[in-house]
């Protein structure tokens, strides 16, 4: 039993799957190895991060990581930023993705909101991946070119991804639902060699033709040769003022010996891809993808990882966090928009088949992303604490999948009823597993493990080989309280720079400015006496009550599970008196805002947060403003309320609905804060 001071596990693992899980096997071979005592998960995190040399050579052994030369070394130097991990190695992702693969199993199962659905084996997307990758090369793509896409999720996605970063040339993304303008934003600096470009994508109910997008956004990429044009919704190119190859003969081997045959050539490109893929090893740290930062304050960020951290990263986290074999089903909800595509079509590294989705989790009913997934047997579900939310909210239940293990949940903090509801609805032997870390270092830093319970409202432990705590201002480590989320020994997947920022100044700003030589994250924490961790909200975000920090998260989980209320959003403004004035608006969903409801929101975060977090004025407004990737836009709307304009505090191409700044900006000039 829990005592009066700790709350009670939603889940326990079972004790006989606990010692079958990958994690487990780890930990004997590591204890076996370094004569070590590792009774449970906090000794093997402890051990991680105090020794992190043996830690991730433990990692690459005991997962077989494949390199020229083997290692013999794992960190060069451990300054951050700088570190420099495995020196002298060359590798490639796409290597470690097709090993020892069964040609006949399925690899990524591609779905769409129409109805479409398409298996592909591993011998199939090799083979795919091989002819994608020799269409590049003969188009002039060489090692450090970059290849960009303008696509939704899908196999073709996969394959262009896996044909780039397997000649060493660098991949980046975007979803067609981007305008041109927002697009070029992120693709245009990287001066990319070629464009991989979908005729559209499904969603809500529609397919949307994106072609013109796709020729504006061509003629924002100066530096573009060619355009890979995709047929997804069956549409043919509109004109480029480029070269255009169509996706269905740039990946199919057959179709280049006939456009070799139909050019006078001797049809090397098409034998080349039927001999098979030849990933071309490179450097640990050479670029594998770009990704970028939410660009709300300007142009995005464009944020580089290695080759090698990925690999090792990802076979960490998938191996020892999720306990992801070749038997699983991998169904993260995403779009190329968001980190989590890259995360979902990396469980190919450990011979997991992923599903690829182009379309509306929830439509055309709620219930939809568990449909499918029962429909397709899949054993991992990954998605948003919103989207529980709003199936709890209407009363989804959900369609019975006997293969389903275990949810997972990120991109903000899960509020405690969903817990509960996935319990109720899923039954005791399937956790939701929360998890949190960043685009920054593309993996979680604070996350779940097959061998750790799982408390309502918290993340169960933190992530091994990552040295996660919580600071207070003075730079210490504090147990029990709110702190800053930092990391204080480098990781893998750290960022190799930052695109453009040749001297490393933007990325010293980025993460290192307040504690010198430690990472910091940007999100308030609480790190329990147990190891597990309550995420809090943004740090930028700073709720400030009367010399008390107090978290966004702490409110929204509070008032968005009350009926009527379908999402919120807070602020805190310091007054020039030097009052503080701290608004909540809310979105409803079929009610008016009167004073019952206000009294019912300010009663319940009175009771089940405290006094401390009633709002001073509640306002409805139509729709929360969000980035692209679903986070709430707290310090712009902060900055609006304080009387600027919308276009001096974001780029309004990074807000997922620009019109729902209007009704902020229209409160904003009515009734200021000051």
């Amino acid at each position: 039993m829990a005592s009066e001071t700790e709350p009670e596990p939603i889940w326990r693992p079972d004790p006989a799957e606990a010692d079958q899980a990958i994690v487990t096997a780890f930990s004997r071979w590591v204890a076996a190895e370094h004569g070590l005592d590792l009774p449970d998960y906090d000794a093997l995190w402890h051990w991680s991060v105090e020794h992190l040399d043996d830690f991730w050579l433990a990692v690459w052994r005991y997962f077989g990581v494949q390199s020229e030369p083997g290692p013999t070394a794992v960190l060069a130097t451990t300054e951050m930023p700088g570190a420099t991990w495995f020196p002298g190695v060359r590798l490639n992702y796409v290597t470690h993705v097709f090993r020892d693969r069964d040609p006949d199993a399925t690899a990524v199962v591609e779905l769409t909101e129409a109805g479409g659905s398409t298996e592909v084996t591993w011998a199939e997307l090799e083979r795919q991946v091989s002819a994608a990758a020799t269409t590049l090369r003969r188009l002039g793509v060489g090692t450090g070119d970059r290849v960009v896409g303008y696509l939704p999720n899908g196999a073709a996605a996969i394959v262009a991804f896996l044909a780039t970063a397997s000649l060493g040339a660098v991949w980046s993304c975007c979803g067609p639902d981007y305008a041109a303008e927002a697009a070029a934003n992120r693709l245009a600096q990287l001066e990319p060699k070629v464009l991989v470009a979908a005729d559209g994508y499904h969603f809500a109910g529609r397919a949307h033709d994106r072609r013109a997008e796709a020729v504006r956004l061509s003629a924002l990429l100066p530096t573009l040769t060619d355009v890979l044009h995709l047929r997804h919704l069956g549409l043919p190119p509109a004109p480029y003022a480029v070269a255009v190859t169509e996706w269905a003969d740039a990946a199919d081997p057959a179709r280049l010996d006939r456009a070799d045959a139909a050019d006078g050539v001797d049809g090397a490109d098409g034998a080349a891809a039927a001999d098979g893929l030849a990933p071309l090893p490179v450097p640990f740290d050479h670029p594998l993808w770009v990704l970028y930062s939410s660009g709300t304050t300007g142009v995005p960020k464009g944020i580089v990882h290695g080759h090698g951290g990925v690999v090792l990263e990802y076979l960490k986290t998938l191996g020892l966090g999720m306990n992801l074999t070749r038997e699983d089903r991998l169904f993260w909800y995403t779009t190329t928009n968001w980190m989590m595509w890259n995360f979902n079509i990396s469980a190919l590294l450990s011979g997991t088949s992923v599903v690829a989705y182009d379309g509306s989790p929830a439509h055309p009913d709620t219930g939809q992303l568990w449909q499918l997934a029962a429909r397709h047997q899949v054993t991992v579900v990954g998605t948003s604490p919103g989207y529980l939310q709003a199936c709890e909210r209407r009363g989804v239940i959900p369609d019975p999948n006997p293969a389903l293990k275990r949810i997972g949940a990120t991109g903000s903090p899960v509020p405690a009823p969903s817990f509960d509801w996935v319990r109720d609805q899923f039954g005791p032997d399937v956790p939701l597993m929360s998890t949190s870390g960043g685009t920054d270092i593309v993996a979680a830093l604070v996350t779940s493990s097959p061998v750790v319970p799982v408390w309502p409202g918290e993340i169960s432990c933190r992530a091994l080989g990552v040295a996660a705590d919580a600071f207070d201002a003075d730079g210490k480590p504090v147990r029990g309280q709110v702190g800053e989320l930092v990391v204080t020994k480098p990781m893998p997947t750290m960022p190799v720079y930052l695109w453009n920022d040749p001297d490393g100044a933007k990325y010293r700003a980025a993460y290192f400015d307040v504690y010198p030589g430690v990472w910091r994250h940007g999100d308030w924490i609480t790190i329990t006496d147990r190891g597990s961790v309550v995420i809090h909200g943004r740090s930028d975000a700073t709720l400030n009550r009367r010399g008390v920090r107090l978290g966004s998260a702490d409110i929204y989980q509070v008032v968005e599970r009350l009926p009527g209320v379908r999402e919120a959003l807070v602020i805190g403004v310091d007054r020039p008196d030097g009052g503080y004035w701290m608004p909540l608006f809310v979105v409803l969903d079929g009610r008016e805002l009167d004073d019952d409801l206000r009294e019912a929101i300010n009663g319940a975060l009175r009771r089940d947060a405290s006094p401390r977090h009633v709002p001073d004025e509640i306002f409805a407004v139509p729709a929360i403003p969000h980035t692209r990737t679903g986070k709430k836009l707290e310090v712009p709307i902060k900055r609006i309320m304080l009387g600027a304009e919308p276009a001096a505090v974001l780029s309004l191409s990074a807000v997922d609905d620009p019109g729902s700044l209007d009704a902020f900006v229209a409160l904003a000039q009515a009734r200021p804060p000051v």
